[in-house]
């Protein structure tokens, strides 16, 4: 749209946002100072799961999104999660994981139903629950994190949820879901 009225919204009037599981201490300090080591640099977020990657929301939609989020935390329960060994989605994408061994079903589950209603956009892949440990690297750095993290292990229950907002200072977790089901 080149102009602004109610149906085109300015781009200043649109929030960027993400949904994620967290990955709780101390496996979250361990993987984000290997993805610093790696990357030479430190990761945008803390180490995750993905529930709803980054969109484009109407500012005028986020309390909508608020309550729709708190909807599903209040009937979705708190679940286990194990993360185990590696895996990547080269030559697609050229991302290097850590796998979801138990507990992918249900981080599914909630990725559908949060990302229903405010926060739904069309897919640009199948929904694979992952912890992204590698990406935008060279084959050899990717190969490398491929091998590095195949032995790691970590399990914990899944509590809760954050949703994430991107400003002028890049990510910020801005309000957290307590899954209450």
């Amino acid at each position: 749209c080149t102009t602004a009225s109610a149906s085109c919204p300015r781009a200043a009037e649109l929030s960027i946002v993400g949904v994620v599981l967290p990955v709780p201490s101390p496996f979250q300090e361990r993987l984000d100072d290997y993805r610093t080591a790696l990357a030479g640099s430190a990761p945008e977020t803390p180490a995750h799961i993905t529930l709803v990657p980054p969109l484009e929301v109407p500012e005028v939609e986020l309390t909508r999104a608020v309550e729709h989020l708190g909807g599903v935390a209040s009937q979705f329960a708190a679940f286990p999660i194990q993360l185990r060994g590696t895996g990547t989605f080269r030559p697609t994408t050229p991302v290097v994981y850590i796998e979801v061994a138990l507990g992918a079903s249900a981080c599914a589950r909630l990725a559908t139903l949060v990302g229903a209603g405010p926060l739904s956009a069309p897919a640009a892949f199948p929904y694979h629950p992952h912890v992204t440990i590698a990406h935008r690297l060279s084959e050899d750095e990717l190969d490398a994190a491929l091998s590095d993290c195949a032995g790691f292990d970590a399990g914990w229950t899944a509590q809760e949820f954050t949703l994430y907002e991107h400003g002028p200072s890049g990510w910020s977790a801005t309000r957290t879901f307590p899954l209450d089901g």
